[in-house]
């Protein structure tokens, strides 16, 4: 090899690898993640924690690629659904791993009205909106910033969604920190000004299994959600305005329970969603930080616990998989392979002058936060 092209690659390499800890320590690590239909360079960063926790984020659609955790055994396995190369996102997928902006969930009809005005927005799930639009954040190309932080390792993303953007209004400045924690965890930061009130529901789309990805449905993990009521829809999946009771139907998560030992049973609510695909109303105040959602998968003893600011969170069990997407490692994903846990301000709110505001006026900022924590029993 030529001695220029030799220090070239040379040089390639120090810089992809800037930042790299040694072992025990948290680390990052930047690499090309490859490019856009229109050229645009995508990046890759890898997050270390202390403990050899690694989760893989793009800065296309702020996507979690992978996330790697032990099981009871020490044994590493990647949890999230997805794709070995940016080629995989580009080519269309159901949202997997990424943020969802600026409104996450569905919007009816697809329009609302803010201060006597209406807007109406890109109908891309039926006559709904859903997940921000036809392009929404989970399609944008963020700009990445490594931070300093105490306990792990942190990237923060950025993204300036214009006025009129998807049919919203205000140029909306959003920053979306992750930050892989010594204590195992990966903790999402949302963070949002306006030049314009506007309405805001930011959050996350990974599709889990503590199996790993890929290895089977996830009928058999143990859920606990801290909620005592839901959302029910209509045929649309649009909420109906009601906060019922989960006491005593299929949506009753107070206990311990397989997410699979209900999800058959003959019920309106579970037909509308072909499973689960609906808002818990969550215990506690919004705005403060609490336990959500606790899930177990017995075979490998992974725990993973959400806590969260948000009113609450969409329990989503891959009802829409069918087989025709081939993830990670050439793994087919089958029909519920995977299960979400969004967390949220409840759908459709900018027609619901009842449930919690998303309105973001001028001069305010919105801000929540997300804590996805692993860890394994021990039997």
């Amino acid at each position: 090899m030529p001695k220029i092209l030799s220090l070239m690659v040379l040089f390639m390499t120090i810089t992809l690898t800037v930042g790299v800890g040694q072992k025990g320590k948290a680390n990052l690590k930047k690499e090309s993640f490859g490019k856009t239909a229109d050229g645009q360079e995508v990046e890759l960063y890898t997050l270390t924690n202390a403990k050899g926790i690694e989760t893989g984020i793009t800065t296309y659609g702020g996507i979690v690629v992978s996330l790697k955790v032990p099981d009871r055994s020490g044994k590493f396995d990647d949890v999230v659904l997805g794709f070995d190369t940016l080629d995989g996102y580009l080519k269309g997928h159901p949202y997997f791993g990424a943020i969802i902006g600026r409104y996450g969930n569905r919007i009816g009809k697809a329009r609302f009205t803010l201060n006597g005005k209406e807007y109406k927005l890109a109908a891309n799930n039926g006559e709904n909106s859903l997940h921000g639009g036809t392009k929404g954040f989970d399609k944008a190309l963020w700009k990445a910033r490594p931070l300093t932080v105490k306990d792990g390792v942190a990237l923060e993303l950025s993204y300036l969604s214009k006025d009129g953007e998807e049919g919203y209004p205000g140029n909306l400045s959003v920053r979306v920190v992750y930050t892989l924690t010594d204590n195992n965890e990966l903790k999402i930061d949302y963070f949002a000004t306006t030049d314009k009130d506007t309405v805001v529901n930011l959050t996350n789309h990974s599709y889990f299994n503590l199996a790993g990805q890929g290895n089977g449905d996830i009928l058999g993990h143990q859920v606990q959600i801290n909620a005592g009521s839901f959302t029910p829809v209509d045929a649309g999946l649009i909420p109906t305005g009601e906060l019922r009771s989960v006491k005593g139907t299929p949506f009753d998560f107070t206990q311990n329970t397989a997410i699979g030992a209900r999800v058959n049973q003959p019920d309106e609510q579970l037909k509308l969603g072909r499973g689960y695909d609906h808002n818990w109303v969550l215990t506690g105040n919004a705005g403060t930080m609490r336990q959500a959602v606790k899930v177990v998968e017995p075979g490998t003893g992974r725990v993973m616990e959400v806590w969260t600011t948000e009113p609450g969170v969409q329990f989503y069990i891959g009802n829409f998989l069918d087989g025709s997407l081939k993830g990670k490692g050439g793994k087919v994903y089958q029909h519920r392979y995977g299960f979400c846990f969004e967390t949220q301000h409840f759908p459709d709110s900018p027609n619901q002058p009842k449930f919690p505001s998303t309105v973001l006026k001028r001069g305010s900022r919105y801000r929540t936060t997300t804590i996805y924590k692993f860890s394994a029993d021990q039997k």
